[in-house]
């Protein structure tokens, strides 16, 4: 089971700051975007354009199960992963941290010529429309949520352990 799970959109910087929160509780880190890429033999990009979201959402489900049974470090999940109800289902007993990113900061973060399949056509605007669409989902699903905005990920990394280990301070 993973000491923590992180969830956010994308540019909400899960894997830069799992990273840093990793090495802080002297744990490994895990991404499910990367075991997905492992799985398929390709770029997460190229999943969505040859088979289609569908297929990606299934196989990042999976990926989803795999890490929250068998990891036991930190864990970032692929922004979308919480659209799926059974991985909903799966988070309920976990650590789960929200990395909440205001729009401006997550399309510097994203950067809008970046290969995010789903922020192809007017990206900002479908960023948008993706982190108000999930938001509830997120704070529904998280035990604490921490702003990122204006933070460096060690900065991010240093406030999780804080909150979740206020008698190491």
């Amino acid at each position: 089971m993973p000491v923590v799970v992180l969830i956010g959109p994308p540019g909400s910087g899960k894997s830069t700051t799992g990273e840093f929160l990793a090495e802080r509780l002297g744990v490994g880190f895990r991404d499910t975007d990367a075991d997905v890429e492992q799985v398929a033999g390709k770029p997460i990009g190229d999943i969505f354009v040859e088979d289609g979201e569908e297929a990606f959402r299934a196989l990042e489900a999976a990926a989803v199960a795999k890490a929250l049974a068998e990891h036991e470090g930190v864990l970032a999940l692929g922004g979308g992963s919480i659209l799926d109800a059974a991985t909903r289902e799966l988070l309920a007993g976990h650590t789960v941290v929200y990395l909440k990113v205001g729009l401006d900061q997550a399309v510097k973060r994203v950067g809008l010529a970046s290969a995010r399949p789903l922020l192809v056509l007017n990206p900002r605007s479908q960023l948008r429309k993706l982190m108000e669409e999930r938001r509830p989902l997120y704070e529904g699903l998280a035990v604490l949520t921490v702003a990122t905005d204006d933070l460096e990920a060690d900065v991010v990394a240093d406030q999780i352990k804080a909150e979740l280990q206020p008698e190491a301070e």
